[in-house]
């Protein structure tokens, strides 16, 4: 009867023992599911940017035959929509103030003509390829562009000066002919919030025509809604 007792009460220990080793193991793999990735870039989306433009022609500003000078100073706005978080169409325009020069250069006068300074913008059509990086607040982009420039191109002529060493002055002003104009660039833009960015990026300009290229930087800032 002893034994019996016995062989009873160990049965049900090692019940329970085996019981409570499954409560504890099936306690300890329960899964805990991340919190979702914060959207800081988003599907339709529209975005409009607001930069600071600095422009450095291509040629000396001797052989520029668009801008005329070294560099200029500016600013642009961008309007896009985002169809996909990933890419997007839009549509840019630039401005660009292009102050003149006046030198002597190997016995010519070489002067601008009357404006001392001229404007020069561009408007264009875009389309964006955008790669936020995973949950972070960076997200690098390219873009290709297409349109036209205008205010700027520059002609010249000779006159008679007995004034000058060799008695001849060559004249160069404004011709302010829009041209065709082809764009690629890339940058980057870093979220403060799911609607407020700063950008920063460069393009190559290709404009038609010889000694017309510029390079543009841009720094500014980009509203989502």
């Amino acid at each position: 009867m002893k034994k019996l007792t016995f062989s009873l009460c160990a049965a049900v220990a090692l019940a329970s023992a085996a019981v409570a080793g499954t409560e504890t193991y099936s306690k300890e793999s329960k899964s805990v599911t991340p919190p979702p990735c914060p959207q800081w870039y988003a599907d339709n989306e529209f975005n409009l940017t607001l930069s600071g433009t600095y422009v450095a022609t291509g040629n000396d500003w001797r052989n520029d035959r668009y801008f005329g000078v070294d560099h200029a100073w500016g600013g642009a706005l961008d309007a896009k929509y985002f169809v996909h978080r990933y890419f997007g169409f839009g549509v840019q325009g630039w401005a660009a103030r292009a102050d003149s020069h006046e030198i002597l250069d190997n016995g010519f006068t070489r002067v601008w003509g009357g404006e001392e300074a001229h404007a020069i913008g561009g408007v264009l059509g875009t389309f964006t390829l955008r790669f936020p990086i995973s949950c972070s607040r960076f997200a690098p982009y390219v873009w290709l562009g297409g349109g036209g420039v205008f205010g700027g191109g520059r002609s010249h002529d000779f006159v008679l000066d007995p004034t000058q060493p060799l008695g001849i002055v060559r004249r160069e002003f404004d011709d302010s002919r829009t041209r065709a104009v082809g764009q690629v660039g890339g940058g980057f833009e870093v979220r403060f919030t799911p609607h407020v960015g700063w950008t920063n990026d460069i393009s190559w300009n290709v404009v038609s025509g010889s000694d017309n290229n510029f390079g543009m930087a841009r720094s500014g800032i980009n509203f989502a809604f």
